[in-house]
């Protein structure tokens, strides 16, 4: 199941107290206090690990706490240190304080770890409060108590390219055609029920995460449909390719803008992200029908092709992109898309040159 938001309580542990002893020996007058000291409590610390994808283990275990530190012995001996609680999340969780709403941290790389609370000391054995004035001290500290924090964990999936669109047209089957990821794929509204990630491999040695989410529909930003719970997950995404169907009753522009809105009051962020368009499904309408909704499609963005573009509409193989596909050295204009590309997933049309242009748009934002 997958889970991206829970609250849990975690405790650091207490330290154990100190001891009080004497020592008893054969032949050995007045020994003297020898009472250890208490064990330190275990901390508790964040650990960010790639082989964890969701916050699904929290469920019924929302309470975590660190081990306590044993108890001081006599002769001296230092009490046990209790074992520190490490706390496995996936990348790109965010651990915020409940009571503040402060982010904590955020764990972004395999491997990172936050100590976020530190265990109690352990309280001094006897032996410590000997003086001349009091050989044999019959007292020492407790441990010091740990600390409780209630805290909220949001995961919020890392990716380079964010798919953005309505219900049902075309964005589970584009990431599964030109990723390893495999999400449902059927014909109705809301296949997709939770975020999915998949690598798109540009060669032999370049790569780059795209990630699917619920689809998105008018008032999403007022909590209609499933996409405004999932929006956070392309927050961190510099690149948006949105999803515009091509065969559907809703016209163009509408969709588009419709899109676009929903962002903008979701997130300022997101609407001023890096973009570009794919016009789906165009398997399913004729190319002369094509060309003349694509052409209108520019025009109303108030682009014009560029001398660079190629339109191949008899075969569906040409796109509007901003500059050369080949200029590694192109200029972006990042309020205008990057590129607008009629792609078919199911009959490929279009789909290895989007692969390329969508990965030197994120080249771009890298840079």
């Amino acid at each position: 199941m997958f889970t991206d938001h829970v609250q849990i309580t975690v405790s650091s542990g207490k330290g154990g107290a100190g001891c009080v002893a004497f020592r008893r020996e054969k032949f050995v007058v007045n020994g003297g206090p020898n009472g250890g000291d208490g064990g330190k409590g275990g901390d508790v610390v964040f650990r960010c690990d790639n082989n964890t994808h969701t916050l699904s283990h929290f469920k019924g275990n929302k309470n975590l706490k660190a081990e306590n530190g044993r108890p001081g012995l006599g002769s001296n001996m230092t009490g046990k240190s209790g074992e520190k609680l490490v706390v496995i999340v996936p990348p790109g969780t965010q651990v915020v304080d409940q009571e503040s709403g402060e982010v904590l941290f955020d764990l972004l790389k395999h491997g990172q770890e936050e100590l976020y609370l530190k265990g109690g000391r352990g309280g001094l054995g006897n032996t410590h409060f000997k003086s001349s004035t009091n050989q044999q001290p019959r007292y020492a500290q407790p441990g010091e108590a740990g600390e409780t924090k209630k805290l909220k964990l949001d995961l919020k999936l890392i990716a380079d390219v964010g798919l953005v669109g309505f219900p049902n047209v075309g964005k589970s089957t584009l990431i599964s055609t030109v990723s390893n990821a495999r999400p449902e794929v059927a014909n109705y509204e809301f296949t997709t029920l939770t975020p999915k990630l998949g690598q798109v491999n540009i060669g032999d040695f370049d790569s780059f995460v795209m990630a699917d989410i619920p689809g998105i529909i008018e008032g999403a930003s007022d909590g209609k449909g499933l996409g405004l719970k999932f929006l956070r997950h392309i927050e961190r995404t510099k690149t948006l390719l949105f999803m515009v169907d091509i065969a559907t009753y809703r016209d163009l522009e509408t969709q588009f803008k419709t899109l676009k809105e929903e962002l903008q009051k979701f997130s300022e962020k997101l609407s001023i992200t890096n973009y570009a368009i794919a016009l789906t499904r165009v398997d399913t309408i004729p190319p002369e029908e094509v060309k003349e909704k694509v052409e209108d499609f520019i025009k109303m963005l108030g682009l014009e092709p560029s001398t660079q573009s190629v339109y191949d509409f008899d075969n569906l193989l040409g796109f509007y992109e901003q500059g050369d596909i080949d200029d590694e050295q192109v200029v972006y204009d990042s309020s205008k898309p990057f590129f607008i590309a009629p792609i078919s997933s199911v009959m490929r049309t279009n789909i290895e040159p989007i692969r390329y242009s969508l990965y030197k748009l994120v080249s771009l934002a890298r840079s």
